[in-house]
């Protein structure tokens, strides 16, 4: 019984925890929770743009017309709906960042890098560090695509 008791005790204490204002009123007291105000820092602030680092792995140069080359972009989309989406959208975080304007903060020799060299761009690349840190360590996996295959992924991140 004095369990009971005491469980009771301890759930009535987590309820009524916060912090609290008493406003006297016309016939008694009237209990107000003040919400206490949180900063939310957006956790993409920690992470630097830098489109000068190329990454670690294949890719050290990567050009892009000026038009985007769609029939590229559709093999891209394809490849990105079938394994990107499961950690990727285009425009939310999820277990990995939101890649729309993935390239205002990173160059296209990264992105590739990283599609086409996910381990050694978290062992080495300060970026990929900070973004594994961010992401509560949640590690890219290896897709095994080709050049051919990220290019094309790359493109794709060119239409979002």
């Amino acid at each position: 019984m004095r369990k009971i008791f005491a469980i009771i005790g301890i759930c009535a204490l987590a309820i009524s925890c916060g912090e609290k204002k008493e406003e006297k009123k016309e016939g008694g007291f009237e209990m107000n929770r003040a919400k206490k105000e949180v900063k939310t820092e957006t956790k993409s602030e920690t992470v630097p743009v830098d489109l000068n680092n190329k990454g670690i792995g294949p890719i050290t140069s990567v050009e892009f017309a000026e038009e985007i080359d769609a029939e590229m972009a559709a093999v891209g989309e394809a490849k990105y709906s079938a394994i990107c989406t499961a950690c990727h959208m285009a425009n939310q975080r999820m277990i990995g960042p939101a890649l729309a304007g993935v390239y205002d903060r990173r160059s296209p020799e990264w992105v590739m890098n990283m599609i086409l060299n996910p381990d050694g761009m978290l062992k080495e690349d300060p970026i990929a560090q900070a973004l594994l840190k961010e992401y509560n360590n949640a590690i890219m996996l290896n897709q095994n695509l080709s050049e051919e295959d990220a290019r094309a992924v790359a493109e794709y991140l060119r239409t979002l």
